[in-house]
């Protein structure tokens, strides 16, 4: 790459500031962005967002880590989010914890040997009455036992 040249990511990245900059709040709805087109949040993005939204470094790696939707990998294969928060809990969301990180072999917030499966939890999808809740490669199912959760992944 010529030097000077803007990679296929600072690209991206600037091109979807320049389309969101008008908004209230921009970097919520650009770092979604960034992570539908490229499956993470790339570190590389912190100083170009810092620069183009005129905020701090810390600022954008605040928000990056705060909310545990953006993941800082990429992911492999089968994405499975289980939610662990207290109404999942209460309907037995840490057996299913222990179950898929069995079936997956992978510890939560980490791939599979093959890198076949990742594993990540979430505090709360919104399905409280449904719950245990599961994510798998972006679509929710209530009620998971580990059966259901096999029956699941069989599927994908």
């Amino acid at each position: 790459m010529k030097p000077g040249a803007m990679t296929p990511l600072e690209q991206y990245v600037r091109s979807a500031v320049a389309a969101r900059r008008a908004e209230r709040g921009p970097l919520l709805p650009i770092l979604h962005d960034i992570q539908a087109t490229f499956g993470y949040v790339d570190q590389a993005v912190v100083p170009i967002l810092a620069e183009e939204l005129n905020i701090s470094r810390a600022d954008v790696h605040g928000v990056i880590s705060f909310y545990h939707d953006f993941r800082k990998s990429a992911t492999s294969g089968t994405h499975v989010r289980i939610c662990r928060a207290e109404a999942c809990q209460a309907a037995g969301a840490e057996a299913l914890v222990a179950h898929a990180q069995e079936r997956l072999r992978a510890d939560v917030g980490g791939m599979s040997p093959d890198r076949d499966a990742t594993l990540d939890q979430v505090f709360c999808f919104g399905n409280c009455a449904l719950g245990p809740t599961v994510e798998i490669n972006g679509r929710i199912s209530g009620r998971v036992t580990p059966q259901r959760f096999d029956a699941l992944i069989e599927k994908t």
